[in-house]
C-alpha cells in the first residue's frame, strides 16, 4: 500500500491536557465539544475549536473509557468499578451503577424499541439529534417498511420519547444495561447483566447491533432488541490479543485491531459470498536492522461522512485507510508517543489524537500524555476511484 506524505504538523495542541495516560477520547454527535477519559483519575470536557477547557471531574480511581449522552450530559467507566453519569452544566455526577472489577467500556444506545405498533410490526425511533429522530417501521421478521426522517421532538411524545440505554463492559466478564432515567441505585437503573467469555476489551455499536470483544480472541455480536443471547459467537481471525473494534458507519460490519500490528475487516452477514469479503491486513510496523518490528493497533475511528478510516498506533503514528479498496490514504506526521485514541467530529472536519504512551515498553521516561486536534483536508480521507486501464484501440 502506497501513502501521500503529509506536511509535518500534528495539528493544534489542547490547553490543560490529563495528567496521566489518556484512555479514551469522543467528539460529541451534535458539536465540537470533545470528552476525555483518563488514568489520572478525570473526565474532562473540551470546546475543541475553542482550545478551552470546559468542565472536570474527579472519580476515585483510573477513567478507563467515556461516552456522550447529549451536549449536556455524559457517562463514564471507572477503575473503581462505578458507572457514573456526568451533568456538564451543574459540574454534578452520580453512580448509575457497579460492577465488581473495573469497568473498562462505555457506549450509549439511541436506538430505543417502542413495542409492537400491531400484531405485524413495531415502531423504532433513531435519535439524531436534540430535537429530530428517524422514525422507522419493522416488520416481525425485522424488515424496514417505513421511514420517517427528521421527525420533530414534538410529534413523538405520544411515544414517550426514545429512553436509550447504557452499556457497561467490564473485567468482571459481564456486559451490563442500565435505564439512565433512573435515580441513583443499581437496584433501580439495572436493566440486564450478560455473562461474556472473558474479560470485556472493547465495545461498538451500530444501529441496534452491538459487538463485544474480550481477552480470549473472543467476539460476540448481539442484537440490543434480544440481549438474552448472543446473535452470534465468533473468534478473532487474529492471532494475538484485540484492542479495539469498532462497526463500519453502514452497519454491515467491523473492523477489529490487535497488539500484533493487524487489522482484521469482518462482515456480519454470515453467507458463504459476505464472509469471502473479509481480510486482514498489517499495519504499524517498521523494518529495523533486518528485523521487523511490530506495534500494537490501540485505535480505530472512522470518518462520518466517506467510511474510510484511522488507525493509531505505539508507533506514534495515525494512517487513514480505504476498507473498500484495500488501500491507504493517508499517513500524518508521527506524533510525540503512542496514539493511545482516535475520534473524528460529527462532520468530518476533525480529528482527535491522544498522544499518550499506553506502557507497551514497561515503565521509561516518555513524552507529556497530549491531545492534538488536526483540520482534516478532503484529499486524506475521500477514497480515490477506481483506475481502469484504456481499452484497446
Amino acid at each position: 500500500m502506497t501513502a501521500v506524505i503529509p506536511p509535518p504538523f500534528s495539528g493544534r495542541e489542547l490547553s490543560n491536557p490529563p495528567a496521566d495516560g489518556i484512555s479514551n477520547l469522543r467528539f460529541s454527535n451534535h458539536s465540537d465539544l470533545l470528552l476525555v477519559s483518563s488514568w489520572d483519575k478525570t473526565v474532562r470536557l473540551y470546546d475543541a475549536s475553542a482550545n478551552a477547557l470546559r468542565g472536570e471531574f474527579l472519580h476515585g480511581g483510573a477513567v478507563l473509557d467515556c461516552c456522550f449522552h447529549d451536549d449536556s450530559s455524559g457517562f463514564s467507566a471507572s477503575g473503581d468499578n462505578t458507572v457514573r453519569r456526568l451533568v456538564f452544566n451543574h459540574g454534578k455526577e452520580d453512580i448509575l451503577g457497579r460492577h465488581d472489577a473495573p469497568v473498562r467500556c462505555i457506549e450509549y444506545s439511541y436506538a430505543a424499541v417502542f413495542g409492537l405498533i400491531d400484531t405485524l410490526s413495531y415502531v423504532q425511533l433513531v435519535r439524531q439529534s436534540a430535537s429530530n429522530y428517524h422514525l422507522l417501521v419493522f416488520d416481525l421478521v425485522d424488515v424496514c417498511l417505513y421511514v420517517q426522517l427528521d421527525l420533530l421532538c414534538f410529534n413523538v411524545v405520544y411515544l414517550h420519547g426514545p429512553n436509550g440505554q447504557v452499556i457497561t463492559g467490564s473485567w468482571d466478564k459481564t456486559l451490563k444495561c442500565w435505564d439512565p432515567r433512573g435515580a441513583s441505585g443499581q437496584e433501580r437503573t439495572l436493566v440486564g447483566t450478560y455473562p461474556q467469555p472473558e474479560r470485556v476489551y472493547s465495545l461498538s455499536l451500530v444501529g441496534n447491533r452491538l459487538v463485544v470483544a474480550t481477552a480470549g480472541r473472543h467476539v460476540n455480536v448481539y442484537d440490543l432488541r434480544n440481549m438474552s443471547l448472543p446473535e452470534q459467537r465468533r473468534e478473532s481471525s487474529l492471532k494475538y490479543q484485540t484492542r479495539c473494534v469498532r462497526c463500519y458507519p453502514n452497519g454491515t460490519g467491523y473492523a477489529l485491531s490487535s497488539v500484533e500490528g493487524r487489522v482484521a475487516m469482518e462482515f456480519f452477514d454470515p453467507s458463504e459470498a459476505s464472509q469471502a469479503k473479509k481480510y486482514a491486513f498489517k499495519c504499524h510496523r517498521k523494518s529495523e536492522a533486518g528485523r521487523d518490528i511490530v506495534y500494537p493497533v490501540n485505535a480505530i475511528a472512522f470518518h462520518p461522512v466517506y467510511g474510510t478510516f484511522a488507525t493509531g498506533g505505539c508507533d506514534g503514528f495515525v494512517n487513514v485507510w480505504d476498507g473498500n479498496n484495500k488501500k491507504r490514504l493517508y499517513q500524518y506526521s508521527k506524533y510525540p508517543s503512542s496514539v493511545a485514541a482516535l475520534s473524528f467530529s460529527r462532520d468530518g472536519r476533525l480529528l482527535a489524537v491522544a498522544s499518550s504512551y499506553t506502557y507497551e515498553e514497561g515503565d521509561k521516561p516518555h513524552e507529556p500524555d497530549a491531545i492534538f486536534v488536526r483540520s482534516v483536508n478532503e484529499i486524506e480521507v475521500k477514497p480515490k476511484p477506481k483506475a481502469y486501464p484504456n481499452p484497446p484501440a
